[in-house]
């Protein structure tokens, strides 16, 4: 009876005050591991607001190359850009204009903010397609993947030639990132790194992503993308890409794919990221403005829970805010 009424361990002593809990704790965030994705609208006057991503904008060219300068001077990582042009067409023939609104964004970034941000960019035609599907389509309308590592190929050098740092292959082809790297090394990007969407998951989560890269996207991309009720082919997808030359790998969503994340981890020798989506992002928002959860603590309860599960860095729309927040403690 004594020993329970007076127990020897008592962990909670390294809870008792704010100092003690920040001495100990085991996971923390940094302003440099936190990356920003931004969208760029083709012909926008001004940023445009995305009704299901609160607080979110597709950036015009002058309001992107302010919100850039603010994301340096907040210290994070870097940014990742999507491009949403005016025209699209069958084979996302935007993606590979030199003229094309990502690759315009991109030498912009480079301008603007040099090497003080990591400049990663979107390697993926569905924001270019009139389909909205990541690939070129066959006779029968089902992605071609073979056809598809061509158009990737070009996507890369278009991006690199831009001043992308990181190209960021996000359509999960079969071969992407070997076919990626062999391009870059055979036209002199030997420097431009690859961040690969290893473990990309057909999720219903990305439904606020697609207002904000107004996608013409009818269907789905279960052919292409992962089964979510699969763990195993997520380690087995980004095994495949490391073996490949992979720079980074991806785990995305990241809240509902913490167990994909943790495995990957444990065994990768290259950094490990997460993409915290459009959806996790919409549902924080939306819970807080009902008044049903503090906000501000559930935004770094979330990124606190990605890095405990092994990401190196995080992909949030979050990302600027919270850094001002880390920088202002």
């Amino acid at each position: 009876m004594s020993d329970v009424l007076h127990p020897h361990v008592r962990p909670r002593r390294l809870r008792s005050t704010p100092a003690m809990r920040r001495l100990v704790a085991e996971t923390r965030l940094h302003p440099a591991e936190l990356i920003l994705p931004m969208f760029i609208r083709e012909g926008a006057s001004e940023a445009q607001p995305i009704a299901s991503m609160p607080g979110v904008v597709q950036h015009s060219l002058d309001s992107f190359k302010a919100a850039l300068h603010e994301a340096a001077e907040a210290g994070i990582g870097g940014v990742n850009l999507f491009g949403v042009p005016e025209v699209h067409d069958a084979v996302g023939s935007g993606a590979t204009d030199p003229d094309g609104i990502l690759n315009v964004a991109t030498r912009i970034a480079r301008e603007e903010v040099g090497d003080a941000l990591v400049i990663q960019t979107d390697l993926c035609l569905d924001e270019f397609t009139d389909h909205g599907h990541c690939g070129v389509l066959d006779e029968a309308g089902n992605v071609d993947n073979d056809k598809t590592l061509v158009r990737y190929a070009e996507m890369a050098l278009a991006q690199a030639s831009a001043g992308a740092h990181l190209v960021a292959p996000s359509g999960m082809m079969d071969g992407q990132v070997a076919v990626i790297r062999e391009a870059l090394d055979e036209n002199g990007f030997r420097d431009t790194g690859i961040l690969a969407y290893s473990a990309k998951y057909a999720s219903a989560f990305y439904g606020p992503f697609r207002e904000a890269v107004d996608s013409q996207l009818t269907g789905d991309r279960r052919t292409y993308q992962q089964d979510p009720a699969n763990r195993r082919e997520g380690l087995r997808e980004a095994t495949l890409d490391l073996a490949e030359g992979a720079d980074i790998v991806m785990v995305k969503p990241a809240m509902a794919y913490l167990d994909v994340l943790a495995d990957v981890a444990a065994v990768s020798d290259v950094p490990v990221w997460a993409y915290q989506v459009s959806g996790e992002y919409a549902m924080v928002e939306s819970a807080a403005a009902n008044g049903w959860i503090d906000r501000d603590r559930a935004i770094i309860e979330t990124l606190t829970g990605i890095r405990r599960a092994g990401a190196d860095a995080v992909l949030t729309y979050w990302a600027v805010e919270v850094a001002t927040r880390l920088l202002d403690r």
